[in-house]
């Protein structure tokens, strides 16, 4: 199933990322939210009360993705978060493919009270990496390696690995240049983010709920966006 919609300045596609990147040209930043690599499995009687963890993995959202998707030859920056066990594959290839780059942290200020033989989840890992030109945007202030924000989903967003728009707010005024492509957009976070700060946003989903839910969503924040640019005049 392929499917295409645009909502003002966002156009999001139903379908496999690794089909649809090579038809969009070159784009300004990607910035994405990808599937994670990790183990799901196990936990014991601690499990219970972690459902988020059979709906990561029911959704296929465990396995990892293809790190050659994030090149340099399509994109001016890319900012991409991922699980700890990726870093040591993943950081090399952005390295590889854009000459500077940033290991910034999303500080969660009520991280789920678990261990299990490891460091607690309050912190999430996201690397900026741009080439020339594509340096982060914003002014001193904004430019801070850290974003301090709750865990949790900004209304009945039902998708297991949501970003709250106040993280990808921040994340979208450090990006330079006008069009921002999501190619695992889940349930839009991103895309509103860029909609909401004027951005051109380009989204892509393969599971058919959750692109649902990102139009959806996108659709709201243009109408607020619009709205409130009428207001103004």
């Amino acid at each position: 199933m392929s499917r295409v919609e645009t909502i003002g300045r966002a156009t999001m596609y139903l379908g496999d990322c690794r089909d649809i990147l090579p038809t969009l040209g070159k784009i300004d930043a990607v910035v994405t939210d990808p599937p994670y690599e990790f183990e799901t499995s196990g936990g014991g009687i601690f499990r219970r009360g972690r459902e988020n963890m059979d709906q990561i993995a029911a959704a296929g959202l465990d396995k990892g993705f293809d790190y050659s998707l994030l090149s340099a030859e399509q994109f001016g920056c890319a900012i991409v978060f991922a699980h700890n066990d990726q870093w040591a594959g993943l950081l090399p290839h952005l390295a590889a493919e854009f000459p500077r780059y940033a290991i910034c942290q999303w500080h969660k200020t009520n991280p789920m009270p678990v261990a299990n033989k490891h460091y607690q989840p309050d912190t999430e890992i996201y690397v900026h990496a741009w080439k020339p030109g594509y340096h982060p945007a914003g002014e001193l202030p904004q430019k801070q390696r850290f974003i301090l924000a709750p865990n949790g989903q900004d209304g009945d967003i039902d998708h297991p690995t949501v970003k709250p728009l106040k993280v990808m707010l921040k994340i979208i005024g450090n990006v330079t240049g006008a069009s921002i492509c999501d190619p695992f957009m889940g349930s839009g976070t991103t895309g509103v983010a860029a909609v909401q700060m004027g951005r051109q946003f380009i989204g892509i989903e393969r599971d058919p709920k959750y692109f649902d839910i990102a139009c959806r969503r996108i659709e709201d924040a243009q109408r607020q966006g619009d709205f409130f640019t009428e207001a103004a005049a």
